[in-house]
This record gives structure tokens, sequence and C-alpha cells, in this order.
């Protein structure tokens, strides 16, 4: 499957374009055109001090954004891309401070699908925040975007996506590589991989490097918050997300410890919520201990939700 030319020509002309990764949909833009990345932020009512991830089809366009290029990075590209880590670096004087919201560094991915690469490598190195409306959970599936969007947005539909949360975030433009937001690519895959210590920043910047670091994300309607002993199982009004549960009731869903579909899924059983209207989201509570390498970005993002 191939992009069509019709939406490469929307990118080409300053129209942002929505387009499946790995991870979730991007509303992608031309990282070179201010006007278009205007549109962006403008259609998403993203704050304009939350900088953007540029999405690029090769590693080789690494050069054409950042300044300073650690040995690390060959190695990290090399086990990890194309897929869900985002590289934050050194920018060079070309970069949009757009893009950057006025920082001295610039996050890169390359993502693992098909369409998306296909689209890159036609159009260029594209900015691609999350295809939703700002703060609203992000989307998995073409038709999440179409609920935030309608028809304002042209859609490439490639199904629903296979991660199903945001990219691990790493920032190797200081001495001490630190991730400052976790994906499905987990601290110790990055560690092992470099041979040394990764930080973790759970600070809350006043000038975030890293989309997801300041503001309130990934929140349906509905309140979101975790099961506590007193929650009553057969609350009409409350969707149930339980990690060990097997009860078969049309308000729980059950996934027997399977993380990796929680993840998945999460954003859409929190838009899932809100068309149902359902008034809560109960989630049953899990910690690192299970030892699976999605549960800190799940925690991360479902904290987020609740916050």
């Amino acid at each position: 499957m191939t992009i069509e030319p019709y939406y490469i020509e929307l990118i080409k002309s300053g129209e942002p374009v929505a387009f499946p990764t790995e991870t979730v949909y991007g509303l992608g833009a031309d990282a070179f055109n201010t006007k278009a990345i205007e549109k962006v932020f403008k259609a998403k009512g993203r704050p304009s001090d939350n900088p953007l991830i540029v999405h690029i089809s090769d590693p080789v366009q690494i050069n054409d954004f950042a300044k300073e290029i650690p040995e690390s990075v060959n190695i990290l590209i090399q086990e990890f891309w194309p897929g869900p880590l985002t590289l934050v670096l050194k920018k060079k004087p070309i970069v949009l401070d757009k893009i950057t919201a006025g920082l001295n560094t610039v996050a890169l991915r390359m993502p693992k699908h098909k369409l998306a690469l296909d689209l890159i490598a036609k159009t260029g190195p594209l900015v691609a925040p999350s295809a939703n409306k700002s703060g609203q959970p992000s989307p998995t599936k073409a038709n999440h975007v179409f609920e935030d969007f309608g028809d304002t947005v042209s859609i490439i539909d490639g199904g629903t996506t296979e991660v199903g949360l945001e990219s691990t975030v790493l920032d190797v433009s200081r001495p001490s590589p630190m991730i400052l937001r976790p994906g499905s690519i987990s601290k110790e895959e990055i560690e092992a991989v470099l041979g040394s210590t990764v930080l973790i920043d759970d600070s809350e910047k006043a000038k975030p490097k890293s989309p997801g670091q300041k503001y309130s994300h990934y929140k349906p309607k509905a309140e979101v918050r975790w099961l506590n002993p007193k929650d009553d199982l057969r609350d009409p009004s409350t969707l149930f997300l339980l990690i060990n549960g097997n009860k078969k009731q049309n308000n729980i869903i059950n996934y027997d410890q399977e993380f990796d579909r929680l993840a998945r899924e999460l954003y859409d059983r929190f838009r899932q919520a809100d068309i149902e209207k359902y008034k809560t989201v109960v989630i049953e509570p899990f910690d690192e201990r299970n030892n699976v390498a999605i549960i800190p970005a799940l925690l991360n993002r479902i904290g987020k939700a609740i916050s």
C-alpha cells in the first residue's frame, strides 16, 4: 500500500494531513513551512510553548536538524530505528522556532510504519503531533481523528496503530541521557544498548523539551481514577478496566495482565467511555513490579489523564 498523490500535494501546498504511525496517528505538516506548522497548532488548539517532534524517513536526515550528534545516537538508531524512540538533540539554526518552542534542542523520530515512511520520503520531514484536539485522548484509529476534526482534516487510514502510546522521548543533548517521556522502549532496554545509566525526568518543566511533559493530556470527558475496594463493579455509569479480573459485564473490560493490549486500547477505551456516556473510567491498580516494558508509559499516561 502506497500513499496517494493527493496527500503528498496537500502537504506540499502547506496543508496538514493526518497519517498513521506505529504509536498513534500524527497530524503532519512540512517541517520547513512555518505557516503549515501554525495550521497544526491552530487545528489542535495546542499551546505554543509545547514543542513538536520532527518525523524523518532516513537517519541521514538527522544532519539537517541536529548540529551535535553524539556517538550514542548512532548506537540507538541502529537498535531502535525505525521505531517508537524520539531523540532530543542540539538543533541547527535552520530549525524553525515554531517547532522547538524557542529551545536550543530539536526532537527527531523515524516511525516504524510503511505508510508514514512512504509519506515522509515523498514530502520531506514532517512535524506530527498526535492528530487530536489538544488534551484529548490521542487517536489510534482513523475514526478517532474524524471524531475530533470531522472533514476539516484529510486522513490517511492505516487501521489501528500497533503500540497505542506515544514514543519514548530520550534527551541525548546532555552528558547523561535522560528519558523525558516514557514509551514502549524502556529505560532498561536503552541502558542495555548504551551500556550506561539512563536518567528519568519526573519534573514538570516550565519550558518542556518534549511533548507530554507540562500539560494535562490524554483525558476523556469522563473522570479517570484508580479502582478502590469500595467500588461497585455493577455501577452502570462506570467503565471498569480490570487487570486481573474475569467478570463478564458490558461495563467491564478484562485484560488478564495483558499490558501491551491495555496500552494498544487505552485511548480507544477513553473515547468509548465518552461515546457511551460513562461518567467514570476506573482502572485496576498495577505497578512496575510486573516488570513489563510498557508499564511505565501506561502509568504515565493514566496519571496524566487523572491529573
